[in-house]
């Protein structure tokens, strides 16, 4: 491997990756503010939003796969230089995004098999359900959003999407301190809304940020090579098959990755609201460290799917690999460091000293949970970049369900009694978390060793053809 080569790989990777890291970092704290607030407001609150936003996550991240599927395709055409196709790819994932959302806000008004599942009390279901239905107005906007997102860093353009992201935080933050905890000005008061509130101002932040992208769309000369000023173009059923036949898959593996982690808050909520809020705090410090290797997935994937469309596969697979190296490296560095200030970080959330002392376990994994999380992530992006999901697909079933969300239940209530020596008594959260771990663990050797044979499996052919030309 030249030293020189990785340099200059990680410098073009770097270029999108840091747009992409603010940005998703931006989405990310809209979470954070969510918790940070809904803390302050009361237990219940706290935790009505953990299973709240468990179920959100869930039904969103399982429908946003099929919408990025834009990115992998888009991308493609764009290396080729078909810039009009990449334009046109566009144009039918916010068809889809609009499909998609009429089934996801039929799961969010109606959330009773999730709170079954989550066995929640009256009291937190009253609040979970006020919460959904706000929600379900953002999901429209923030699925039509993610078209948007994925065809920019596609096209090598996620700056414009970052701005967008960080003013939709900016309007975040105040309007979900006035609408959870209450305002008053003079005579003139708001009441509070406690879990609710974040809700709503999650679905005002999401219409004023699609609003803006689409002003973008119309008045930037950028978009002009792609057509996407003109109208929008009907549905093209083969487009859309194309889409859906990289998007389900896609969408079921990134739904599988992160319920084996909402679900926990589900199950962990049968423990108890102090559990599951401490591992609504740590799942929460996790998800801001995962932007990272998410946004090195997401840039690296840019780049190696622009140099499959022009048809420079040894570029996309060195590419591929140094993006790959850059993101462990960086994981295990910042999984280092936040592990030796955990305590200070987790005082930022909260002073429940109930909350803290539960929290605290639950990161001992920390440093191999990073480091998984980034080598999973990236190499699911880089066969993403080559159209390749569905077996990826298998391996997150196998790992992030069987082992993770499967063999979290059994260390956490001891089902099956056969708990290993090294682990007996890692009741509750933590055998969840340790489980987690394990999925992670496997999931990211079954994604690089597959990216490796793929690899070589390409480069087979591609030899063999040359020797018959």
């Amino acid at each position: 491997m030249s030293v020189a080569l990785l340099g200059q790989d990680a410098r073009r990777i770097a270029h999108l990756a840091w747009p992409v890291f603010i940005g998703q970092a931006a989405v990310v704290a809209f979470s954070t503010v969510d918790t940070a607030i809904a803390a302050r407001a009361s237990a219940l609150d706290l935790a009505a939003l953990a299973v709240g936003s468990a179920i959100y996550v869930t039904v969103f991240v399982a429908l946003m796969g099929m919408v990025l599927a834009v990115g992998p395709i888009a991308g493609q055409l764009f290396g080729a230089g078909r810039h009009e196709q990449a334009g046109a790819q566009f144009h039918q994932a916010l068809w889809l995004a609009l499909g998609a959302s009429m089934l996801g806000c039929t799961l969010l008004l109606f959330p009773q098999p999730f709170l079954s599942l989550a066995l929640a009390s009256p009291e937190v279901a009253t609040k979970v359900r006020a919460y959904l239905a706000a929600l379900a107005f953002a999901l429209p906007s923030a699925l039509l959003f993610t078209a948007f997102r994925g065809f920019n860093t596609a096209v090598s353009r996620p700056k414009i999407v970052m701005l967008l992201q960080l003013g939709g935080l900016l309007l975040k933050v105040p309007l979900t301190a006035m609408l959870v905890l209450g305002f008053k000005l003079g005579t003139w008061q708001l009441p509070a809304l406690g879990a609710a509130g974040c809700g709503v101002a999650t679905a005002v932040v999401m219409a004023c940020q699609l609003g803006a992208a689409g002003l973008l769309l119309w008045r930037d000369p950028f978009y002009v090579p792609f057509g996407l000023h003109r109208r929008i173009a009907a549905p093209h059923r083969a487009s859309l098959r194309a889409l859906l036949r990289l998007g389900i898959p896609m969408s079921a593996s990134i739904a599988i990755e992160v319920t084996g982690f909402t679900f926990m808050a589900l199950f962990i909520s049968r423990i108890g609201s102090t559990q599951v809020a401490a591992h609504q705090l740590a799942l929460n410090l996790l998800s801001l460290m995962f932007m990272m290797p998410l946004a090195i997935g997401n840039a690296t994937s840019t780049l190696v799917a622009q140099r499959v469309g022009a048809n420079d596969l040894a570029q996309a697979q060195r590419l591929g690999w140094h993006g790959l190296i850059v993101g462990l490296g960086l994981a295990a560095l910042a999984g280092s460091a936040v592990y030796a200030l955990r305590p200070y970080i987790l005082h930022a959330y909260t002073r429940d000293a109930a909350v803290l002392a539960a929290a605290l376990p639950l990161l001992a994994w920390l440093v191999l949970f990073h480091v998984a999380d980034a080598a999973q992530i990236i190499a699911a992006f880089v066969l993403r970049a080559y159209r390749i999901a569905t077996a990826p697909l298998l391996i997150y079933a196998v790992a992030i369900w069987g082992v993770g969300l499967g063999g979290g239940y059994v260390l956490a209530f001891d089902t099956l009694r056969i708990s290993p020596p090294a682990l007996r008594g890692a009741s509750g959260a933590t055998g969840y978390w340790a489980a987690a771990t394990a999925g992670l663990v496997l999931a990211a050797l079954g994604l690089c060793s597959f990216l490796g044979w793929m690899q070589r499996q390409r480069r087979t052919v591609t030899a063999q053809v040359t020797r018959a030309s």
